[in-house]
């Protein structure tokens, strides 16, 4: 398989089944937060609700993009994978799928809301940390600048979660008119005004893209940390661009540059100037890439490629003035460069088909235990029309712009805390259930430090195993 041994092909194709294991997981632990809203105020039934979720989740995942997906795997750089040999790596992507799988199970079978955004992200940081504290590895493995947008998308998303459900709650006492049908529970079995009833299938539906298009791409960046870091060769650029192709893309960036480099900007811009020495090395290692393809059968080592082609993004993005549109003539070198994003970030079709279905899948199976937390332990009142619309639409608009925007951000933290907030707008504190806020806001605080340790830890017994 992929021209590996027997031996390894087998560790590989467990590497993937944790892959599709893991999104199993967060269809079921995730996704039961956007249909207990509709649950609990009886706007459709379970079975109907979950099947509708589950659809729309596999939609998101298809149709989401891959950012949040680049995100994953730029926090923990591949080369970083590459530079151990093939059963460390394999050991490497175990300890965070093992870790992520057990602390997502764990907490689900609790019945504790939990972000499966923070599981994962506090793994990958624990074997990075856990490899750079290595003696001999001289490097770190951690993109902390990455990292740093991941937790404060993180950190910031339960409390906007709260705030505007806070918000939208007043907005909706002061322009409904017949607010006492909204804000009161519903009764048994009685379904929704038709406006209301509306809205709570549009934000479930929201909700439920809006997660498959975010937390999927998750599932989606580390099948293909599995794959990149294990088979460099076959995936480490898309395989929609031979190599004649990519030599080409090549060639016209560094035509691009030689081109700058002769012109009068060179020697009249300082800032032109400043660059394109930065970036001369980087430059000339790409052009030998392209010069030598012909000495080594029409090939070229493509791991190699993709390491030069984002090295040269991240150096020109640095060296850049802050104002790029002040320095015109630099900006056909930045285009040029940015075209390399085509070849370096992208996911073969069947990954995301596999990822989709897991997703979907595990979206229809195992979601009460979350959705009574939700629906019933949150708030000491049961669950009004007007709390659950709140709640969802704040959460379908913030996860569709962290999406937008590349970051990660939990559904889990977003909606629950929605839900917190739509409660306490309607009595304040004492309207919230204080053991279930405090088993929630413990899984915050203890999500990422036990999932980081426990990786790393993982990580390094792997290792020492395997050699």
């Amino acid at each position: 398989m992929f021209g590996l041994d027997f031996g390894l092909s087998v560790l590989l194709l467990i590497c993937i089944a944790f892959v599709c294991v893991f999104e199993f997981i967060n269809g079921f632990h995730d996704t039961a937060n956007a249909v207990a809203t509709v649950i609990y105020t009886n706007t459709l039934k379970p079975q109907i609700a979950v099947v509708y979720s589950a659809i729309l989740n596999a939609i998101g995942v298809f149709l989401g993009g891959i950012a949040v997906a680049v995100g994953i795997i730029n926090m923990l750089p591949v080369e970083t994978l590459i530079s151990q040999n093939t059963l460390q790596s394999l050991g490497m992507v175990g300890a965070i799928l093992l870790t992520a799988i057990f602390w997502n199970f764990g907490t689900w079978y609790l019945g504790i809301p939990a972000s499966s955004t923070h599981t994962l992200v506090g793994s990958i940081l624990g074997c990075g940390i856990a490899y750079s504290l290595l003696p001999g590895t001289g490097e770190t493995a951690v993109n902390w600048k990455k990292a740093s947008e991941v937790g404060l998308s993180l950190l910031i998303s339960p409390l906007i979660g709260f705030l505007l459900a806070v918000m939208v709650m007043g907005v909706l006492r002061w322009t409904v008119s017949n607010r006492r049908a909204i804000f009161q529970a519903p009764k048994k079995d009685a379904t929704p005004p038709f406006w209301i009833r509306a809205m709570l299938i549009a934000t479930c539906g929201l909700v439920s893209y809006s997660h498959g298009s975010n937390d999927g791409q998750k599932g989606i960046g580390l099948m293909m940390l599995v794959l990149i870091g294990i088979i460099p060769a076959q995936f480490a650029l898309s395989d929609r661009f031979t190599d004649g192709e990519i030599q080409q893309r090549i060639e016209g960036a560094v035509g691009v540059y030689e081109k700058l480099a002769t012109s009068d900007a060179a020697t009249d811009s300082p800032a032109v100037a400043i660059v394109l020495q930065k970036l001369k090395p980087e430059f000339e290692q790409l052009k030998g890439f392209a010069d030598s393809r012909t000495q080594n059968g029409g090939r070229f080592d493509r791991f190699a490629v993709r390491r030069q082609m984002l090295l040269l993004n991240r150096e020109i993005g640095h060296w850049m003035p802050k104002n790029g549109d002040s320095v015109p003539e630099l900006q056909p070198l930045q285009k040029a460069v940015a075209s390399f994003r085509e070849t370096t970030d992208y996911a073969p079709n069947w990954v995301i088909v596999l990822v989709a279905l897991s997703i979907g899948l595990g979206t229809m199976i195992g979601w009460k235990r979350i959705v009574v937390t939700v629906g019933e332990k949150i708030g000491k009142t049961h669950l009004t029309y007007a709390q659950g619309a709140s709640a969802e639409l704040v959460a379908a608009s913030t996860i569709g712009l962290s999406t937008f925007f590349g970051l990660p951000v939990s559904t889990t933290q977003v909606l629950s805390s929605g839900i917190a907030g739509s409660m306490f707008a309607s009595g304040g504190f004492a309207n919230l259930q204080k053991s279930t806020i405090t088993k929630i806001a413990l899984a915050w605080v203890l999500t990422f430090p036990v999932c980081l340790t426990m990786s790393g830890t993982l990580y390094l017994l792997i290792r020492a195993m395997v050699g």
